[in-house]
C-alpha cells in the first residue's frame, strides 16, 4: 500500500501491445517516451535506432491503453535545427501528452557522440544557444497547456565529473536559466504592449510576479533587470512578489 502507481520511461520502438498489457496489470500509470526528435534525418544521424513512425505508433498504443503520456525530447542533436525542435515539441503536444521533458544534448566520454565530437563531425551547442533554443521549445509547450517537468539532466547524472563529461552546455541550473529567459520575454511583451519609449525613458519600472518566482524574473546575476533597464533606458527596475499571481503572469507599472 505504500506505492499507489508506477511511472516509467522507455524508447518508442520498445512499445507493443503485449508489454502494455503487462504494465496495465502492474499499476503503471505514466509512460514516458524518449521521442528525442521528430526528424528522421536527425534520428538517423544520432543513431537512435528508431524512426518517427515508431514514435507515432507508440503514442497511439500508449493512449489506447489509457496511460498518462509524457514526451521527452532533446535540444542540439546532430543535424538538428530550432525548426526541428519546435516540430518535435508540436508532435508531443499533438500526441495528447500531459507533460514533457527537455534535455539539451551533453557529450559524455567513451560514447559514439564523443567520437563524432573529437572528429569534428558534431559541434555541441554553447550554453547560450542551448538556453535560447530550450526557451523557444518551453514556450511552445506552455502556450499549448503542456507542463514541462524537467529541463536538463539532474546533478546526480555525472554532469560535473571529469571522468564522464566531455562537452556541451553543462550548467547545473540550466532549467532556471530557461525559466528566467521566459520571464524576460514575458516582461518585455508586457512593456511593449503597455508603454511607449518616451513614457519609459528615465523612469522606474515596477514588475510584479508570483512571490516564489522573483529570483527567476530578476535573472541569474540580475541579468533580466539589467538588460531591461538598458533596453528601455530606465532609471531602475524593481521586481516584487505577489502570492496571488500565477506563474509567468506579469504586472508592470511606472513609479
Amino acid at each position: 500500500g505504500r506505492v499507489s502507481h508506477i511511472r516509467l520511461s522507455t524508447r518508442p520502438d520498445y512499445i507493443d501491445v503485449e508489454r502494455l498489457d503487462i504494465l496495465s496489470r502492474y499499476h503503471v500509470k505514466t509512460v514516458e517516451l524518449g521521442v528525442q526528435s521528430a526528424s528522421d534525418e536527425v534520428l538517423a544521424r544520432s543513431k537512435r535506432g528508431h524512426t518517427v513512425k515508431d514514435t507515432l505508433n507508440a503514442f497511439r498504443l500508449v493512449r489506447d491503453h489509457g496511460f498518462e503520456l509524457v514526451g521527452q525530447m532533446m535540444i542540439g542533436l546532430p543535424g538538428a535545427t530550432i525548426e526541428d525542435e519546435l516540430a518535435t515539441a508540436q508532435l508531443i503536444i499533438d500526441s495528447g501528452a500531459c507533460s514533457a521533458r527537455i534535455y539539451p544534448t551533453i557529450v559524455f566520454k567513451n560514447t559514439k557522440l564523443d567520437e563524432m565530437y573529437h572528429a569534428n563531425e558534431y559541434l555541441p551547442l554553447s550554453l547560450e544557444e542551448a538556453v535560447e533554443r530550450s526557451t523557444a521549445v518551453y514556450r511552445r509547450f506552455l502556450d499549448n497547456g503542456v507542463s514541462v517537468i524537467r529541463i536538463g539532466l539532474c546533478a546526480s547524472e555525472n554532469l560535473s565529473s571529469d571522468a564522464t563529461y566531455s562537452a556541451g552546455p553543462n550548467h547545473m541550473a540550466i532549467g532556471e536559466l530557461v525559466e528566467s529567459a521566459v520571464y524576460y520575454d514575458c516582461i518585455c511583451d508586457e512593456i511593449d504592449s503597455t508603454y511607449s519609449a518616451d513614457e519609459l525613458a528615465g523612469g522606474v519600472l515596477c514588475v510584479t510576479v508570483n512571490s516564489h518566482e522573483v529570483s527567476k524574473a530578476s535573472g541569474h546575476g540580475r541579468k533580466n533587470k539589467l538588460c531591461i533597464k538598458d533596453k528601455y533606458e530606465l532609471k531602475n527596475v524593481k521586481i516584487v512578489g505577489n502570492d496571488d499571481l500565477p506563474r509567468y503572469k506579469v504586472e508592470i507599472s511606472l513609479i
